[in-house]
């Protein structure tokens, strides 16, 4: 995997990976920034969002659970001093579907957290990662 940042003045950078996207970064006007775009630290959070929310909908579908949406609301806290790690991240999952089995809910959260979503262990080195869920049915 390869990817590439590209100052583009003040403290504004375009990211882009190998899959061609391009993600805008800047930084708030009290920093001298237009908020044309997210903070990279923001970009961290909703990287490690959609890498544990795809894994719990993949592991779903393969329990053959009729799942029609999953949100990851997540919330952290950083280290008052630099660097200025994230230390406490909690995602509250909500999701939706047809006769949700709350254990196999739970375990596909377990399974993400612990042996699939290379994002959240990886955060998990510096921050206490807590996770909780709620099952709405779907009509």
């Amino acid at each position: 995997m390869k990817a590439n940042v590209k100052w583009t003045g003040g403290v504004s950078f375009e990211g882009r990976a190998d899959s061609g996207h391009t993600v805008v970064m800047d930084g708030a006007p009290e920093s001298g920034g237009q908020n044309k775009g997210s903070r990279p630290m923001e970009l961290v959070l909703i990287g490690m969002g959609g890498c544990t929310a795809y894994d719990v909908v993949h592991i779903l579908r393969k329990s053959r659970q009729e799942i029609t949406d999953c949100v990851a609301e997540i919330e952290a806290r950083r280290a008052e001093t630099d660097p200025k790690v994230f230390t406490n991240i909690h995602i509250h999952f909500v999701v939706t579907g047809k006769n949700l089995d709350e254990k196999k809910v739970q375990h596909a959260i377990e399974l993400s957290a612990t042996k699939y979503c290379s994002a959240s262990i990886m955060l998990g080195k510096t921050a206490r990662i807590t996770h909780d869920f709620e099952l709405i049915e779907s009509e």
